[in-house]
């Protein structure tokens, strides 16, 4: 359940060609950056609206995207259609935007990819993770993307351990996933599809397709109606 092929749908991403090369997603986030400035090249003039930030890198914004004043909004990054940046909202780069997405005021991004349908709404910090379509990030919710100790990060599955060899990584969310408010993603989180987070959880590992982690770190299969 940490391969990409069991995390994403793909065609819900600009960034299908990069990662369906991958057997993990994280495997993508040293080319990020290359490869919004790949799309960005061939993105149609009559969609997007192109323009440079004060250090002369590209930002592809849709031009039915809603810009609200008073954001900053770094390049290369790519803004997808029918997209919300909001008041406050600090992106810093290296940022994959998608469809119909949420980026609220006072959330930060970097080195991200964020699918159609994402919601990033209040509050959030999202740097060196994917998020996949339709997930959701509670207000308050961060993605930590460095160890504490600053090795390399190391992804846990139970007993499995897999070496990422990225001293920066921060979560992998699959499709449709629900994170509570307040909560703190550890480096090296991964979550499967259609999961929940309960609010002010502190989160490290894996946790499986269709599951829910409450609070005392406690995994519980979901029941179905």
């Amino acid at each position: 359940m940490l391969k990409t092929k069991d995390l994403y749908d793909l065609s819900h991403t600009r960034a299908a060609a990069l990662m369906e090369g991958t057997e993990y997603p994280w495997e993508t986030l040293g080319k990020i950056k290359e490869t919004i400035l790949e799309i960005g090249k061939n993105l149609p003039k009559e969609e997007f609206n192109e323009t440079l930030d004060e250090a002369g890198q590209p930002v592809w914004i849709a031009k039915d995207a809603k810009i609200y004043p008073n954001n900053y909004i770094a390049g290369p990054t790519i803004i997808g259609h029918g997209t919300e940046v909001r008041p406050g909202a600090f992106i810093r780069g290296s940022a994959l935007v998608g469809d119909n997405c949420v980026v609220g005021n006072s959330t930060e991004l970097k080195n991200v990819i964020l699918f159609d349908n994402v919601q990033v709404p209040h509050y959030n910090y999202v740097g060196d993770s994917i998020l996949g379509y339709k997930s959701h990030m509670g207000a308050g919710s961060i993605t930590s993307n460095v160890k504490s100790d600053k090795k390399l990060v190391v992804v846990k599955n139970g007993e499995e351990k897999i070496e990422t060899g990225l001293k920066k990584m921060g979560a992998m969310l699959g499709d449709r996933v629900e994170v509570g408010c307040n909560s703190v993603l550890n480096p090296g989180t991964v979550i499967g599809r259609d999961s929940n987070v309960y609010p002010t959880s502190c989160v490290r590992g894996m946790i499986p397709e269709g599951c829910i982690w409450k609070n005392t770190g406690k995994v519980i299969v979901k029941t179905k109606d």
